[in-house]
């Protein structure tokens, strides 16, 4: 994750500019540029970008990693119904997060839909647990992905540009979170459905 953040940040520094706000923009504005700009051989403001490969690589690192994290929290759920759905979408994502960076954009938008799922089943299990402080971190981050949704589909661009941002680091920050300071002893004792899983 942090190697996908540092190559990101790299492809923002080469970005010759233009944006969906601004074609005449020079340079990558964080708060008027999505991060799909980045993955375009061409900037928007007609230049070549440099940045698009370092950005490619950093997408890579972002997939696996977030792939990883849904393989291992798996581990950690102890419902084996749940845990396969955790393991599979992380499995799938791998390659639907890649594909936001490719000329299928659209079909990887399917991962946020998949991350999304993710992120609900881990919330269930997280709000019956005693981890008080991953229980507001898991609701915010689902606000967040709402909020993007919301100004993104009713056409709020620049407020959709930085709550992309906005969610990402939110969700990244949960997964880090639950990857690292959590463990299957947290959840050994919750009951769905009045069964202890």
């Amino acid at each position: 994750m942090a190697t996908s953040l540092i190559l990101i940040v790299i492809a923002t520094l080469a970005y010759p500019g233009g944006s969906l706000l601004d074609k005449n923009s020079i340079g990558f504005d964080w708060s008027k540029n999505f991060l799909s700009n980045l993955f375009a051989t061409k900037a928007i403001n007609g230049s070549d970008n440099p940045g698009w490969i370092w950005a490619l690589v950093g997408i890579a690192f972002h997939s696996v990693g977030y792939g990883i994290f849904f393989i291992n929290i798996s581990k950690k759920i102890p419902s084996r119904q749940w845990g396969t759905s955790l393991k599979t979408i992380g499995a799938i994502n791998i390659l639907f997060i890649f594909l936001i960076a490719t000329p299928l954009h659209d079909l990887g938008t399917i991962s946020i839909i998949l991350t999304l799922t993710g992120l609900f089943i881990i919330t269930v299990f997280i709000l019956k647990s005693k981890l008080l402080l991953f229980k507001f971190g898991c609701i915010i981050c689902l606000l967040t992905y709402y909020c993007f949704f919301f100004l993104f589909g009713f056409g709020y661009l620049g407020l959709s540009v930085i709550m992309q941002k906005v969610y990402i680091l939110s969700s990244m920050l949960l997964v880090l979170g639950l990857e690292y300071f959590t463990k299957y002893e947290d959840f050994e004792q919750i009951k769905l459905g009045g069964q202890k899983t």
